[in-house]
């Protein structure tokens, strides 16, 4: 989460002086904001507006009905659209039927559209997105006599936006697909200068950031307004659309509210001052694992778990000495308030906290979920003797090894923390066989753990966020361990990066179809890292880079016509 700094000198250091350290992150660019605001009334009363999106609901399944008869194409081009828009989790079941179907024709002929690259590589794209293996060499008919992808299609900007796209479905090992990317990639930095809008936005997001890799919802509120533009648009999608983003979106204000409001009490009462304000980050983070109003208890548990572990972050990474460390490490193992005289006296209202925080999220789970709240309880554990463990290499001037470092700092993302706890409050994607599966930490959660870990020492490297007393960062052990230099080590990092994408597109095709779902928020929190560190920035350090982002999704108009 956060640049790892400070316990060397801790001799120096007397426990519990504040005075001696910098805010982490400094204040909050949202303040109170969303405790007081109220956003502009709509036009349309909620209950008028429910009402219509039940009928339009209707309407759209209908259209699934009567599109039995319709052409894989246009069976193709019906659930991209959803699921661009943003509703597809309305039609779950119909969507994985219509696509269960279409790979149940793989063969070498694909029919009518065999060589149309657009929608070839729509079909390799969705039905990999939806856990289906599908072979790259369908894109071998568009390569020439030599090999090499044909040049006719630079004439296809369309094709080739798809194609670079679904290309980024690779698994590890797909040569071919890495082919694809710079195919698409150097035609469409050409293109994208030519095109007419919309084409021209959705090339440039695509070429920073690949649509399976973007954030659900910002894609979503980019493609509402771009999707009026198309001339043979679907009216009812579209209304749907715009009356279930202002219905999550009003949900979304009442929980963004109750949270900041949490938060507010929670930093009053703790008095840690070296801890970063970054509550409205936590939320929007919450929102891309799940966006749905289905996910409102989901998302709350996860916002104030967050909110914990960006506490216990500051107070490792920012002022604990290395005797503060233990114990407040000794205290979490042990989760009673026994532990309470333990602690320096500036960490025992934060420890309490925690333990009545906890309490209060296992009230919210059902009789049969609250099982989980133990193994919650033993990843805080571990999270925490990870953070120690960076501690006492810090006390200690000690460089670990680069595979040391990624071995516990992987877990100090918290990543493999927050997924387990994403899970617990997930309703239908949280069977009992998911959780257990979670449970094992398995490789797609190590890879988007790596992605975080990755892109964030990037980030601060080149935000210079370092000093002497630092623990050496991963990209400064790999720097050391393999004598390259910095820009040879960041290379380096940006393929480990693309390959635990790869895994995780892996794994979500090997696994069972009853995990798929859960598997889908490892994609979604990957997802988030990518928007969190893009450009090379350390959103949640430098929280106001977020700031537009927060805006479009929860303030900016979005009328309902």
């Amino acid at each position: 989460m956060a640049a790892k700094n400070k316990h060397a000198g801790d001799a120096n250091k007397e426990s519990g002086d504040t005075t001696t350290v910098a805010a982490a992150g400094g204040t909050s660019v949202w303040g109170d904001f969303f405790v007081t605001y109220t956003p502009p009334p709509s036009q349309r009363s909620e209950e008028w507006i429910r009402e219509r999106a039940d009928e339009l609901k209707g309407q759209v399944r209908r259209m699934f009905v009567a599109g039995k008869a319709m052409g894989i194409e246009d069976t193709l081009s019906f659930v991209d659209t959803l699921e661009r828009l943003g509703i597809d989790s309305h039609f779950r079941e119909e969507i994985d039927a219509a696509l269960t179907s279409i790979h149940s024709e793989e063969g070498p002929d694909l029919g009518s559209f065999s060589n149309d690259l657009h929608f070839v590589a729509l079909r390799f794209c969705l039905l990999r997105q939806h856990g289906f293996w599908v072979s790259a060499d369908v894109f071998d008919r568009f390569r020439d006599a030599s090999g090499d992808f044909s040049m006719d299609l630079a004439d296809d900007p369309r094709g080739l936006l798809s194609l670079y796209n679904a290309a980024h479905m690779a698994v590890p090992g797909e040569a071919a697909l890495d082919e694809a990317i710079a195919f698409a990639r150097r035609h469409l930095e050409v293109a994208k200068c030519k095109v007419r809008s919309p084409m021209a936005e959705q090339v440039s997001r695509a070429l920073e950031i690949p649509r399976p890799r973007m954030m659900r919802r910002l894609e979503a509120i980019h493609y509402i307004a771009e999707y009026e533009q198309e001339e043979a648009h679907n009216t009812t999608l579209l209304e749907l659309a715009r009356l279930d983003f202002n219905m999550v979106r009003s949900l979304q204000l009442k929980e963004l509210r109750d949270i900041s409001l949490w938060w507010r009490d929670l930093y009053n009462d703790v008095k840690l001052p070296y801890a970063r304000h970054r509550i409205v980050e936590t939320y929007l983070y919450t929102c891309g694992v799940f966006h749905e109003e289905e996910n409102s208890r989901a998302r709350m548990i996860l916002a104030k778990a967050f909110a914990f572990v960006s506490l216990l972050d500051d107070t490792y990474d920012s002022h604990a000495t290395l005797e503060d460390s233990k114990r407040l490490t000794e205290a979490m193992q042990r989760l009673d308030e026994s532990m309470v005289p333990v602690l320096p006296e500036y960490m025992r209202t934060f420890y309490i906290k925690i333990l009545s925080n906890f309490n209060d999220i296992e009230d919210t789970l059902e009789p049969w979920e609250k099982y989980r709240m133990i193994h919650i309880k033993k990843m805080f554990e571990l999270q925490c003797e990870k953070y120690f463990q960076e501690a006492e290499w810090s006390s200690k001037n000690y460089i670990p090894s680069f595979q040391e470092h990624i071995d516990v700092s992987v877990v100090s993302t918290s990543l493999p923390l927050l997924f387990l706890v994403a899970l617990m409050g997930a309703g239908q994607h949280a069977t009992k066989e998911a959780f257990d599966w979670a449970l094992g930490i398995p490789d797609m959660v190590l890879g988007c753990a790596e992605t975080g870990r990755f892109l964030n020492d990037i980030a601060s490297y080149k935000q210079g966020r370092k000093c002497k007393m630092d623990v050496a960062s991963s990209l400064e052990c790999y720097i050391k361990e393999h004598g390259v230099t910095v820009s040879d080590a960041m290379a380096a990092f940006a393929t480990k990066v693309e390959h635990a994408w790869r895994r995780i597109n892996q794994e979500c095709m090997q696994l069972d179809r009853g995990i798929l779902p859960a598997a889908q928020l490892v994609v979604n929190m990957t997802r988030i890292n990518v928007v969190w560190y893009l450009r090379g920035r350390d959103a949640y350090s430098s929280s106001g880079s977020l700031k537009d982002t927060v805006a479009s999704l929860f303030i900016k108009d979005f009328p309902i016509y």
